[in-house]
């Protein structure tokens, strides 16, 4: 198990076919002022690919972009619904497919109302990892081991938990309706982008 820091785009050919576990880092919560970082991604073969972009980089990344744009790859997420805005604001591109497990989450385990990252990979694994670095300063000109470990982290489960949630959609009847809302996330990530973040455009008022 491996963790690679690569500079403005993943090499090509690192990645094996089949669906990639992916995540962002970004200076804050805000996309379009909070620019992208870093992003990890993963084929969950065991290795972490981290790809970091500089302050005033053109987010060229040609190989990056074809894989997230590849339709024929599911995109495993943990809260796709930042990091598809993110990635479509600087990269250009809509990752999907998409299966994010904290939505299969809150539509499996209905007995918690813990579906934090941290929560599910010790439920469903067994594991402990840590948030530690979750905001620490990703724009900086190095980044630690910590933050390298903790980004990596973020994405090395993804596989295994969608293994596990997707059994449990089948098992309550929920597949169809899940996948629904996965097919949705692109869409409601541009309605963040476009201004409705906080706004429910479903409800009545």
């Amino acid at each position: 198990m491996t963790v690679y820091l690569h500079e403005e785009d993943l090499p090509a050919g690192v990645l094996a076919p089949g669906p990639v576990a992916v995540d962002t880092e970004t200076m804050g919560l805000i996309t379009p002022r909070d620019r992208l970082c870093l992003v990890q991604i993963s084929d969950g073969g065991g290795d972490e690919h981290l790809v970091r972009f500089a302050p005033g980089s053109a987010y060229a990344a040609p190989n990056l972009k074809a894989v997230l744009a590849d339709p024929a790859r599911v995109k495993l997420y943990h809260f796709a619904r930042f990091d598809l805005a993110a990635l479509e604001h600087y990269l250009g591109v809509v990752a999907a497919p998409v299966f994010c497990t904290k939505i299969a989450s809150k539509m499996t385990r209905t007995y918690t109302d813990r579906h934090g990252l941290k929560d599910l990979v010790r439920e469903l694994l067994g594991k402990e990892i840590s948030k530690q670095q979750q905001s620490s300063d990703w724009g900086a000109p190095v980044l630690s081991d910590a933050q390298q470990e903790y980004a990596a982290s973020d994405v090395r489960h993804l596989h295994a938990m969608y293994e596990i949630l997707v059994g449990r959609l089948a098992r309550e009847h929920r597949t169809e309706m899940a996948q629904a809302c996965f097919d949705f996330l692109p869409t409601r990530a541009r309605l963040d982008l476009a201004g409705w973040a906080e706004k429910d455009i479903f409800s009545h008022e």
